[in-house]
C-alpha cells in the first residue's frame, strides 16, 4: 500500500495491468472473486496510466520488459520488484530495488 500513497506514485501500462488481473486470479492465491475485483480496482484507482512508446528488450525475461517500458514512460526513479535478477541495476534514470529498499527509502520508520 505504500506504493499508491504520497509521495510515492504507481505507474502502469495497460500490459502492466493485465499482469496484475492474471495474477490476482491465479487459483493457488485462492482470492475471492469479489475481493479481486476490488484490489484490482484499488490498484486501477490509485496508479498513473501511461502509454509507453517504445518496445523495450532488455529484461532476463522478456515477459519483464513491459515493467521497464512502464518505467521508462514514466520516468520513474524506482522499479521496485522482488524479481531484481531479471532486471539490470538500473535503466537510465530509473533505479531497480527491493521492496525493503524502497520501504527503507519511502518510510524509514517501518525499517529496523
Amino acid at each position: 500500500m505504500l506504493a499508491i500513497t504520497k509521495p510515492a506514485s504507481l505507474y502502469v501500462s495497460e500490459a502492466i495491468l493485465g499482469e496484475y488481473s492474471d495474477v490476482l486470479a491465479r487459483p493457488e492465491l485462492k482470492i475471492r472473486r469479489g475481493l479481486r475485483r476490488q484490489l484490482f480496482q484499488l490498484i486501477k484507482s490509485r496508479s498513473r496510466l501511461v502509454h509507453p512508446a517504445r518496445r523495450l528488450k532488455i529484461s532476463n525475461d522478456p515477459g519483464d520488459d513491459k515493467f521497464l517500458e512502464c518505467a521508462d514512460a514514466a520516468r520513474a526513479d524506482y522499479r521496485v520488484t522482488g524479481n531484481a535478477r531479471h532486471f539490470p541495476e538500473s535503466w537510465k534514470k530509473t533505479k531497480v530495488i527491493t521492496s525493503r529498499e524502497f520501504i527503507a527509502i519511502a518510510a524509514p520508520h517501518l525499517v529496523r
